[in-house]
């Protein structure tokens, strides 16, 4: 990728998608925070810039989904999935031409530590199928805690890139790269009920340990390979 894409964070304004954000304002890309209400987006980007220091305030804003969305290359969807349908149907219209990253893991409360499979097979592939063939839909970064992403520690977990095509996949690739990740090509949108599950056993993992930020890691594979 020459040219750094264009960010912007559908319900940015959670600590996943403020997690996303800080890490790639690090690698230098521009992002916007979209909510449904502009003052918790500004309040977001405030929250950041304490963080990141005022040397980011040009690369970071905030404002409604629909504006931040239709100024993006890339949007990213970071929110319960109990919204899931109902964000994507309203963001249709914004999102035509673009390449959508879906976040969103499929948890039904109180059972979050249980797998749910929604009836188009994953939460990326019913994105896929709310907004059809205009847009590219992208799996990726399920298993990793928003409190590994809004720090500087490197970061232990591996993470399952799946994507409509092999472009859309290396789009999610750099994307992880830049975040400080190690990525791997998953396949097909239909592969993205694994990392998906994954994150409900990794959440269990995460109560037996009491600890934050289980993840998975693909081993046997030679790393000057990858």
């Amino acid at each position: 990728m020459d040219k750094k894409l264009k960010i912007s964070i559908i319900g940015g304004t959670g600590k996943e998608g403020r997690g996303l954000a800080y890490r790639w304002l690090k690698a230098g890309y521009t992002v916007k925070i979209g909510s449904r209400k502009k003052e918790k987006a500004l309040q977001a980007v405030d929250e950041l810039l304490i963080l990141l220091g005022n040397e980011y305030k040009d690369l970071l804003a905030g404002d409604l989904n629909e504006k931040a969305v239709a100024s993006c290359d890339v949007a990213v969807l970071t929110i319960p999935y109990a919204f899931h349908a109902e964000i994507l149907n309203s963001m249709k219209p914004y999102l035509k031409g673009k390449y959508l990253l879906d976040v969103s893991v499929p948890l039904v409360p109180p059972k979050v530590s249980m797998v749910h499979i929604p009836e188009k097979g994953s939460a990326a592939l019913e994105a896929q199928s709310i907004l059809g063939e205009d847009v590219k839909v992208i799996s990726a970064f399920q298993n990793i805690s928003f409190e590994l992403l809004l720090s500087d520690k490197n970061i232990e977990c591996d993470v399952m890139v799946c994507g409509l095509d092999k472009e859309s996949r290396s789009i999610g690739l750099q994307l992880v790269k830049d975040a400080g990740l190690r990525g791997w090509d998953a396949g097909p949108l239909e592969n993205s009920i694994v990392p998906e599950g994954l994150t409900s056993i990794l959440i269990r993992i995460n109560k037996q340990f009491g600890i934050h930020d289980a993840g998975v890691r693909i081993t046997g594979v030679n790393k000057e390979n990858h």
